[in-house]
């Protein structure tokens, strides 16, 4: 093992001793003279190995006395005013009024939010958490998930920001597999009233259109199966349409694929806004009268419900309030780790002109 990783040997074989407990809080450390003789490496690699755990508050080191396991449940972390805020996009239409109720809730108390991108990729999520890590300047993180309804290789950074006691808020959904708090909307309430909205307008025969690799598209997904299910119809696979990313960006690499999804229903529920404009976009270039031969609700009530040639009926999605909310709940974290940050809301329904009433 090269001598400038080989320090990581000792780094992690402390952090193994201190999570078995074999080694307890307040325990003095071997010398730098015993560690070099235990893991055959020089006292200089020895100094960087425990100057990684002194950072990331392991142990600490005694004057005169030697280095010793730190009770990391007793200590808090030096404040910065710094609040890390991840988002998956820069353009997206949601964002900008999420981060500004961010902002408007971190600069009035005097915090700074520094704003970072994955681009939707496990690889550059990676890059940003391991460059926060790295840094360690800011007092708690808010994130939104990457591909969150797919196995992620970065939970373990996630891990370490836990046991480094650093708060992290995930924002819109978040990873089922962690028990890490979210600001959100009450997805499956999301689908569950976009059906039944459709329904007492009378319609039988309901699609879906459904984001694959994002758990927010399988939780809306839920709330369609329960609406249709709580209205006595049946859920229909064959008019049941996945997506995922690369899909969503294409939609017209697959418009007949679509269209057979599509096919002898009356009303369609749609993941975003995003994705109902180009539904609408497709259904008029093949003739298809939106809303009069086929219906279509959206989620988000973004600009893009409204700006759309037909304007449509869409779940609203509180984007300032999110923000706000989210801000906030950090910071209490961020005062007290006993503060579980958690809020889901419930959706509204913003009525226009993409669904017909088959009834009255």
């Amino acid at each position: 093992m090269a001598e400038t990783t080989k320090y990581m040997e000792l780094v992690n074989w402390v952090k193994e001793k201190v999570r078995t407990n074999e080694l307890k809080t307040g325990e003095k450390l071997y010398s730098e003279h015993e560690f070099s003789r235990m893991f055959h490496m020089s006292r200089q690699t020895v100094r960087h190995g425990i100057s990684i755990l002194e950072r990331e508050n392991i142990v600490e080191r005694r004057q005169g006395s030697g280095t010793f396991i730190k009770d990391a449940a007793g200590t808090k972390r030096e404040k910065t005013g710094n609040i890390a805020v991840v988002t998956t996009y820069v353009d997206s239409y949601i964002f900008p009024n999420i981060i500004q109720g961010i902002e408007n809730v971190t600069s009035a108390k005097g915090c700074n939010a520094q704003i970072s991108f994955t681009k939707n990729s496990h690889r550059k999520e990676a890059e940003v958490l391991k460059n926060i890590l790295e840094k360690d300047n800011i007092d708690g993180i808010i994130i939104e998930t990457t591909k969150s309804a797919l196995p992620n290789p970065n939970l373990a950074l996630y891990e370490e920001m836990i046991r480094r006691k650093l708060p992290v808020l995930f924002l819109n959904c978040y990873y089922p597999q962690m028990n890490i708090p979210h600001v959100s909307m009450n997805d499956k309430e999301v689908g569950r009233m976009a059906v039944n909205y459709l329904v007492e307008a009378g319609h039988q025969k309901v699609a879906g259109i459904f984001k694959s690799d994002d758990f927010q598209g399988h939780l809306r997904y839920c709330g369609y199966r329960t609406g249709l299910s709580e209205n006595g119809l049946p859920v229909m696979d064959e008019h049941v349409l996945w997506l995922d990313t690369e899909d969503q960006r294409h939609m017209e690499d697959s418009i007949l694929r679509i269209l057979r999804r599509l096919q002898d229903c009356t009303a369609c529920v749609c993941y975003n806004d995003e994705v109902a404009f180009t539904i609408v976009d497709i259904c008029r270039k093949r003739g298809i009268r939106i809303p009069e031969e086929l219906s279509i609700i959206s989620i988000d009530d973004s600009n893009l419900a409204e700006l759309c040639e037909v304007p449509l009926t869409s779940v609203g999605y509180p984007f300032m309030q999110i923000g706000r909310t989210i801000a906030e709940n950090l910071l209490r974290m961020i005062e007290d780790d006993t503060f579980d940050g958690t809020k889901e809301f419930i959706p509204s329904i913003t009525v226009r002109e993409s669904v017909k009433r088959l009834q009255s």
